[in-house]
């Protein structure tokens, strides 16, 4: 019985650590695919609002972790057509996601990025709907998310406006 259950908790962490690891490797190829684009972003006009530049790999670092424990805790759930749906919905906003940062940096197609990101927004919204039908927790995480979002389509706008 305790070899049953140490098994399980050990399946738990593997499965936490499987989807904390794929988005943080999301965000971070992503990153370095676009960081040529971000040093040039220096000589884009900018909104008043846009935070120092430090903020963002922080921000999104947590925002990473959160779907990755998210998606963890859907897929630890009973297994369900919701669960496939929720699990499906947060792999295509994942990679939806890994593409906006190479299309607002590197191409600085400011106004596909903001059309990119209002796409994001939108599967952000469906995820958390199908999370929660599965696991009120793994939804309710995952609004810091689209509140981020909410923002950066905010200055996605603001510099496509500007510029």
């Amino acid at each position: 019985m305790l070899k049953n259950i140490m098994r399980n908790i050990w399946q738990e962490k593997k499965t936490y650590v499987f989807f904390i690891i794929l988005c943080e490797t999301v965000g971070v190829i992503s990153g370095l695919l676009s960081m040529m684009g971000m040093r040039g972003f220096d000589d884009v006009i900018q909104s008043e609002l846009t935070p120092p530049g430090i903020v963002f790999p922080i921000v999104w670092f947590v925002l990473y972790a959160l779907m990755g424990i998210g998606a963890a805790c859907i897929r630890l759930a009973e297994e369900s057509l919701e669960q496939v749906k929720a699990l499906l919905i947060f792999s295509l906003q994942l990679a939806v996601n890994f593409f906006w940062s190479i299309i607002f940096f590197d191409l600085q197609a400011f106004q596909f990025a903001f059309w990119w990101l209002v796409i994001l927004w939108v599967l952000i919204i469906l995820m958390i709907t199908a999370y929660h039908k599965v696991d009120k927790l793994a939804a309710y995480i995952q609004i810091p998310y689209l509140l981020w979002v909410t923002f950066a389509g905010y200055l996605t706008y603001m510099t496509w406006m500007m510029n």
